[in-house]
């Protein structure tokens, strides 16, 4: 969670850390030039960190809860080109996305360091109850991976593309695939 103006910086250092380098202004300028997506990924993340960071200090200070509300909204414009929704404070840092193309996650749902979304994935509920899942760092999300529920899942885990993940998995390590999901190697 981002608490400080430091930690604000790490996140958005660490986050799509593979794409080019946000301070590369001439690189920056033709991805931006053409309308890339990796650029677009790389401005929804930063209205995400910048959200979630007046969001947290900006407690009875009304100027961090209009730039708090400022960077919602350039987030959400930005999100709904790109298909994406995700809730402040879900994810940790280094959160790395692939792909536009939908990519929901649910408010109540808690995502650990380094996790990678390559495309078309939902993290929420099952529909019953409100309960949503809790993912551990350094894991993998294949493309079109649904991951639904009160389920944990433990650090290192890769899920195979459109796996649907609906029960817990506490071995790390592990790759697990299909529907339902299971544990493969």
């Amino acid at each position: 969670m981002i608490k400080s103006r430091s930690d604000l910086k790490e996140y958005i250092y660490l986050d799509n850390g593979y794409l080019h380098d946000i301070r590369d202004k001439k690189c920056n300028f033709l991805m931006k030039l053409v309308n890339d997506p990796e650029h677009m990924i790389n401005k929804y993340l930063l209205y995400l960190r910048k959200q979630e960071y007046y969001t947290n200090t900006g407690k009875g200070n009304k100027l961090k809860t209009l730039f708090s509300l400022y960077y919602e909204r350039k987030k959400h414009k930005i999100g709904n080109k790109l298909g994406f929704y995700i809730a402040p404070n879900c994810c940790e840092s280094g959160l790395v996305i692939y792909h536009h193309g939908q990519i929901i996650i649910n408010n109540a749902a808690k995502i650990g360091h380094n996790c990678q979304f390559h495309g078309n994935n939902c993290v929420g509920n099952n529909g019953i109850t409100e309960d949503a899942p809790t993912i551990g760092d350094n894991v993998d999300i294949g493309f079109g991976a649904i991951i639904i529920g009160n389920v944990t899942l433990a650090d290192d885990i890769k899920i195979g593309a459109n796996a649907v993940v609906n029960k817990s998995f506490t071995e790390k390590g592990i790759t697990i695939a299909g529907v339902p999901a299971r544990k493969i190697k």
